[in-house]
């Protein structure tokens, strides 16, 4: 049985206008358009999904987006980026490609590894690492506007911003199995699993934080990946003795997922590998046409017309990933 946590499942945001989001994710970053759905707990807006060509998990970022939400404030107890990697020698190649984008990007280093920090349209802040080696064995969408050789290869890590990081770091390190790797100033980095890229959990302490209101910009949760359904209640069981419940198992179609709030305040998930996205459509239709879960497609009518209308975010979306 495995009880480790592998890495990073997928990052979930909020949004506002939905078709601005696709633009941007599928179109600028070059992500896979996977899965078309709705808030499985919110029907009236969609659950848009991007990655790789599969949606494999530690590729995949999803957004609610809710037209006219207000903005977010960042502030203690939040996601504050989310990092994807890329390749070694693509930074030159983001950095163009944003600024003909009209997306501006300032240069960064993250323990050693150089990268470019920016915000999409809402306001969400992002980074580009060039931690991607050739040999991890993540590969990119082939679909992608991007090409191959620069494209994402899925997530870097995220950073956490805390007033007082201990107590959440006692829950990395005590209860989870992170294992402290490095420190620069006030960012100390985590790992999981086998460790790399995509494994990353950095907090961020910054004792002059006060509470932020996440909204329109923000990120939502962050999910772990588990494994498998044994491994998972082996988690609610090891997590429930460490003082922290679960909530009971949510059937998300494409993932089974249990949720709790670390004591710092940022809502975590834990998440399966399986059954994966190509559940209720072939992976060469991936994202092309609204999914709905069986307990919502008697309101699809009433569901579909309450939508925006999305448009396809390129022409290669369909039918080339196989």
């Amino acid at each position: 049985m495995r009880t480790t946590i592998l890495g990073l499942h997928h990052v979930t945001a909020i949004a506002g206008n939905p078709q601005t989001n696709v633009d941007f994710y599928a179109g600028v970053l070059g992500l896979r358009l996977i899965k078309k759905t709705v808030n499985f707990d919110d029907p009236s807006t969609y659950h848009l999904y991007y990655g790789d060509g599969v949606g494999s998990p530690g590729t995949v970022m999803t957004f609610f987006p809710w037209p006219g939400v207000r903005a977010g404030v960042l502030g203690s107890g939040q996601t504050s980026t989310t990092a994807f990697a890329v390749p070694e020698h693509s930074l030159e190649f983001w950095r163009q490609h944003l600024e003909e984008s009209l997306v501006r990007a300032s240069d960064i280093e993250r323990f050693g590894v150089p990268g470019l920090a920016f915000a999409d349209p809402d306001g969400l802040r992002l980074e580009l690492l060039a931690g991607a080696s050739a040999d991890d064995g993540r590969q990119p969408w082939d679909g992608s506007p991007v090409p191959a050789e620069h494209a994402i290869r899925g997530f870097d890590g995220v950073t956490l911003l805390h007033s007082d990081r201990h107590v959440t770091e006692q829950l990395l390190v005590g209860s989870m199995g992170f294992r402290k790797v490095a420190e620069d100033g006030h960012r100390v980095r985590y790992e999981s699993g086998t460790g790399g890229s995509g494994t990353f959990v950095d907090l961020l302490e910054n004792p002059s934080a006060v509470p932020g209101r996440v909204a329109g910009g923000s990120v939502h949760h962050i999910a772990f990946r588990i494994g498998d359904d044994v491994a998972q209640a082996a988690w609610q069981r090891r997590l429930y003795a460490a003082g922290h419940p679960t909530t009971e198992v949510k059937d998300r179609m494409y993932f089974h997922s249990v949720y709790f709030r670390e004591p710092g305040g940022v809502l975590f998930e834990l998440a399966t590998d399986n059954p994966g996205f190509a559940v209720d459509e072939p992976v060469a239709r991936l994202g092309t046409e609204l999914r709905l879960p069986p307990w919502y497609e008697s309101m699809r009518d009433r569901i579909e017309a309450a939508l925006p209308a999305i448009e396809e975010p390129g022409a290669t979306q369909a039918g080339e990933a196989a």
